[in-house]
């Protein structure tokens, strides 16, 4: 018994050792994280519930090692905008996709992260991917907040090689394909059926846009089904419940993420372990519904109905379910190349308790989806050329 003990006591000094140790690797590799101070958000959304929501922001800089992406492509768009909302006590998660081409204000926001900021212009719109391109982070947050009430508690914001490295480090993803798809945009070459991919590859599935419809609404369908595909080979890497693992994914993109100053290690860890417990399943993947703006076919606008969604993530309410699986979503057309510029400003034209449970009313799917049922989201004229 006493051997027994000893080897105990040694076993528990080790483990504490090694804990230790990554746990002052990881706090090194964090504290090299660029930092954002978010300031000028005016008169903010309520908090309602205990739940964080956290804003995605995927950025397509071409600075430093992205300028492989495209030469003289300049200054940086929010390719992908997404709220990920934690429910209390890390019980589900809903992930809403907010379309890069949406019409928004324009409102006051500070310069920020080498971004000029912007004067309000009552009256006047802009996309929302040129939001973050004159007023950086700081002035999506303040927008998304203002426009749909929905509290934000942190940003995350990735460019194009973190996002490669992530894929790399959970081991690929796999991606399902209903044809061969051969798209020099996005540098999309493979042919039809299951694919095991790396980072390049998935980074190109990703970004994608001018097969099926040809529209950015499509490829936000598309873009579910690969992040299901992420979260399926998150649980069977089981990346979110090893420190070396999660320890080496932050390592190989400090350097491509970008956070606001307010977002703590601590945070960060407590946020990792709820959705370490939490299953595919319980995560919802929404896209926000969206109707066609009438003075530019090429942008899109959130219809009226859109406040009870915001109102119900905000305050984790269960909306009434429909016989439809897909809501008000509408089409829009691709911007087209115009869509890797800065974006443009126009005149604007004349229940409950527990989880939201969305899906079936606004589309979308949750975590554990079959990748391989995403014909709908290839469908159109294009194909896959």
């Amino acid at each position: 018994m006493r051997v027994l003990g000893g080897l105990a006591i040694l076993l528990a000094v080790c483990l504490v050792a090694v804990s230790l140790t990554v746990y002052l690797k990881f706090r090194s590799v964090w504290d090299s994280i660029h930092r954002v101070q978010v300031t000028g958000l005016g008169v903010r959304p309520p908090q309602f519930t205990a739940a964080m929501n956290i804003l995605l922001i995927g950025s397509d800089s071409r600075s430093g090692a992205n300028g492989s992406f495209g030469a003289g492509i300049t200054g940086q768009r929010s390719d992908t905008i997404i709220v990920l909302h934690l429910a209390p006590g890390g019980r589900s998660a809903i992930v809403l996709s907010i379309p890069r081409d949406s019409v928004v204000p324009v409102l006051a926001c500070p310069p920020e992260a080498g971004t000029p900021g912007q004067k309000a212009q009552p009256g006047q719109v802009e996309q929302i991917n040129a939001t973050f391109a004159y007023g950086g982070p700081g002035c999506l947050w303040k927008t998304v907040e203002q426009t749909t009430g929905m509290r934000i508690d942190h940003f995350i914001e990735l460019n194009f090689t973190g996002f490669e490295h992530v894929i790399n480090d959970i081991g690929g993803v796999n991606i399902c394909l209903p044809f061969a798809i051969n798209d020099p945009l996005s540098r999309l070459r493979l042919g039809p059926g299951r694919h095991h991919v790396g980072g390049a590859e998935a980074l190109a599935f990703w970004r994608a846009r001018y097969i099926g419809q040809g529209s950015d609404l499509q490829r936000i369908e598309r873009d579910q089904y690969l992040m299901a595909a992420v979260l399926q080979g998150v649980e069977r890497s089981d990346l979110l419940g090893s420190p070396t693992k999660l320890l080496a994914v932050v390592t190989d993109v400090a350097k491509s993420m970008t956070t606001d100053s307010g977002l703590s290690l601590s945070t960060l860890i407590n946020t990792v372990d709820s959705l370490r417990q939490m299953p595919p399943g319980a995560v919802q993947f929404i896209e926000l519904p969206t109707a066609v703006y009438p003075a530019n076919p090429d942008w899109v606008q959130w219809p009226p109905s859109d406040r009870q969604l915001f109102r119900a993530i905000a305050h984790d309410w269960t909306v009434p379910r429909t016989s439809s699986r897909t809501g008000p979503v509408r089409s829009a057309r691709s911007a087209g190349l115009a869509a890797y510029g800065t974006g443009h400003r126009s005149a604007p034209a004349p229940s409950p308790s527990g989880s939201p449970d969305l899906t079936r009313r606004y589309g979308g799917i949750t975590g554990s989806a079959n990748i391989c049922h995403n014909s709908q989201a290839f469908a159109g004229p294009l194909g896959g050329s």
